[in-house]
């Protein structure tokens, strides 16, 4: 199974909103970038994503899991390529790893948070997900 990281602004979308929702979960929406939304389109249904705080926190909080692949975007426009995928909260962090913690592990430093610091949906290698679980006390 793969593993991703989803970016949001809390003041747009939460953690705590993301756990609010339970396990009906929500769709990811907004995406308009298409290296991220071919990474969505690339998810299986339950793999885990680290859900991450950006602009404000600059940290991975949590841990959510796909609960539906990708399917059209209803909001797009006719004959736009966009996509959503379904997301469940599964877990918080037991400590918040923050992008300054990331870019201070040498380990980490060609992990796409860092390299493609812009895009809103990435990858992540296993060896990235079990450092920065070991990280967060997981």
């Amino acid at each position: 199974m793969a593993h991703w990281l989803v970016k949001s602004e809390p003041f747009k979308w939460s953690w705590d909103q993301q756990v609010a929702a339970g396990a009906q979960g929500t769709h990811w929406d907004g995406v308009r970038n298409h290296l991220a939304k071919l990474n969505m389109m690339k998810m299986k249904l339950g793999e885990e994503v680290f859900f991450y705080h950006s602009n404000e926190g600059l940290e991975i909080v949590g841990i959510i899991k796909v609960i539906r692949e990708a399917y059209p975007d209803p909001t797009a426009a006719p004959g736009e390529p966009w996509v959503w995928v379904d997301f469940a909260a599964v877990k918080p962090l037991p400590r918040p790893i923050s992008l300054k913690e990331i870019k201070a592990t040498p380990s980490l430093a060609k992990m796409s948070l860092i390299t493609s610091m812009r895009l809103s949906v990435q990858p992540v290698t296993d060896e990235e997900w079990r450092i920065i679980g070991e990280m967060a006390g997981l």
